[in-house]
Formats: structure tokens, sequence, C-alpha cells
């Protein structure tokens, strides 16, 4: 049987009293976009970097591409691709130059390591500034030159640790259709930690959701929002409106569900159907409000049901913003 790409076996890494990651358990299948998705400081980096054998776990086991992280990290660091937040790239040397040092790095022969370099150049649509300074890129354009660092030597596993934290809208679909291309075209699986809820959705075939060190939730996206069940509804309180008397109303209609601060949530059995009703009871106690919006199960509310709290990346009525739309893609 063939090993499974990434598999961590009650895995925990301590800060002296803090446990950062505390016992987590999970299969990564091969071919698979993997999402890990949790708010800043869940884990999700401190996961990674022992994965990727850039630090040590306190205990459990952790294999990548079937090799022991702690014993035979050579061998993982072959087979991985790894595009990490805090990544270092030399502001002085072009994109070529620096594509051209990481095959040699990795042992590539000269003329196999410029036609890749140049290949990935062009996939990641930077070959009209592969011969300017790195220092010159913009944001998006060193994420995407990143990614192509990682993929020199055609690794079985990528790793990649919030890609797109702080990327404009456009260069975050780019990098998303790249990473969609590359699992579909080359079968590569992906490892992805993202703080996006958008981002797990539309990429990943199952997520796992850690929050204070633990997995509170794993399956598909889909599954995950199946099991919220009902739609939620937030309403967006109204001046000087009674908080506690909107919540009072709303309790006999459906459970109460976090909301953004000025808001307030409730799972809406029934959906669209109930709201003609909610209306006339808020109405008939006189409780003004600012908006109404009613939302299908999102990885938010998956989140919410887990937690008791929302996730920081989501948007601000607890709905997640719908995918980007498709582009055709150059060759």
């Amino acid at each position: 049987m063939t090993a499974p790409p990434v598999e961590c076996i009650d895995l925990v890494r301590t800060f002296g009293d803090v446990r950062a990651v505390d016992g987590v358990n999970l299969v990564v299948e091969e071919g698979e976009i993997f999402g890990f998705l949790g708010p800043n400081g869940a884990g999700k980096s401190t996961a990674v970097r022992i994965l990727v054998t850039l630090l040590a776990q306190t205990s459990g086991v952790a294999r990548v591409a079937g090799f022991d992280v702690a014993t035979q990290a050579h061998e993982i660091r072959r087979r991985i691709g790894v595009a990490l937040q805090d990544a270092a790239i030399d502001p002085i040397m072009t994109g070529t130059e620096l594509l051209n040092l990481q095959a040699v790095l990795h042992g590539l022969p000269t003329d196999l390591a410029r036609r890749r370099g140049g290949e990935l150049l062009e996939r990641v649509g930077l070959s009209a500034a592969a011969d300017r300074r790195v220092g010159t890129y913009s944001g998006g354009m060193r994420r995407r030159l990143d990614l192509a660092l990682a993929l020199v030597h055609e690794p079985s596993v990528l790793f990649l640790d919030e890609p797109t934290t702080g990327l404009d809208p456009t260069s975050r679909q780019s990098l998303w259709e790249e990473l969609r291309w590359l699992n579909s075209e080359r079968g590569t699986t992906v490892f992805l930690t993202t703080q996006y809820l958008e981002e797990a959705d539309f990429l990943a075939q199952r997520v796992a959701i850690i929050d204070g060190g633990k997995i509170v939730e794993e399956g598909t996206p889909a599954q995950l929002k199946a099991d919220v069940g009902d739609p939620t509804l937030f309403i967006e309180l109204g001046q000087g409106a009674d908080e506690s008397a909107v919540v009072d109303v709303l309790g006999s209609f459906g459970t109460s569900t976090p909301a953004k601060r000025g808001s307030v949530g409730v799972r809406l059995p029934g959906g669209a159907t109930k709201l003609p009703a909610v209306v006339r009871a808020l109405d008939d106690k006189g409780l003004a409000v600012a908006a109404m919006n009613l939302a299908q199960p999102s990885l938010d509310d998956v989140f919410a049901k887990a937690t008791g709290r929302r996730l920081e990346g989501a948007s601000a009525d607890g709905d997640d913003s719908s995918p980007p739309a498709k582009k055709g893609r150059k060759r």
C-alpha cells in the first residue's frame, strides 16, 4: 500500500506552557488539495513547519511522502515544495537568477534548469519580468515567484502557508488558477493553510478546521456545510434597538448563532418561507432593524458551530463571498 502524502498521528508541539499543536490527527490523500483552515494563532503554521522539517515536534508522529519528519528529513526535503509566509527572497537577484539558483540547489543539470525556469516563469505570468530585480516586484508577483521556486524540482507534495494573505483580489484569483491547474494537470498534492473561507471552499477537496491547536472539524466543504443544516438569518440592529428583545423574538424561530457586533444571528428552519413571520414578530414588538440577510450554510457557520465564534477572514455578515469566475488559460 502506498503511504499517504501527509500523515499526522497525535502530533503535539509545545512552547513552554502553550500547546500550539495539540494532538493533531490527519491524513492527506494523494492528488488532492487539502485545506488547513483556521484563525491566526490556531496552530496552522506551526504544524506546517513540523511537516516541512523546519521545527521538531514535541511528541507524536508525522510522515510526509512516506518518510518520518524526525528521522528522515533529507528524504522529505527532496520530495516537497514549500512556500511559507515569511519566505526570504533576495531583492537584488532577478527572477531568472533565483530560479536557476534554486535548480542548482536541487541538483538539476544546467540545461534542464534553464528550461524549467523559463517554463515556470511563463506559467506564473512573470516572463516579462524575468530579468528584473525582485526588489521591483509587487507583492503578488513575489508570491507567484515564490510558487515557481517551490516547483522547480517538480515536488510530489506542495506546502503553501497562507499564500494569498495581503494580495489584491486579482492576484489572489491568479494564484488560485495556478494551483487548480497544477493539481488537475500535474496531480500535485497540495497542503494549503489559509484563514480565508472562500479560498478553502473554492480550492480544497477536503478541509480540516483547526482552533487552539486542535482539529474541530474535518471533511469536504459540501459535507461540512450540509451538516450545519438550516440557513442563518443575520439581523443588523437599528440605532437604539434593544438587542436582548430581538434575541428573545428570534428565539421562537430557531437556535441563536454567533454574529458580528451590532448584529444577531439565528438558524432559521424553513429559510425564506419564515421571513414574513419574523418580520411580523419584530414589528409586533416595535423592534426596528437596519437590515436582514438570509445566508446559506458556509464554512464560517461550520466554524461557529464547532467553536461558538466566527472565523477571521469571514465576511461581515457571515456569508462567504462567491468564488471568482474562471478565466481561460493561455498556453
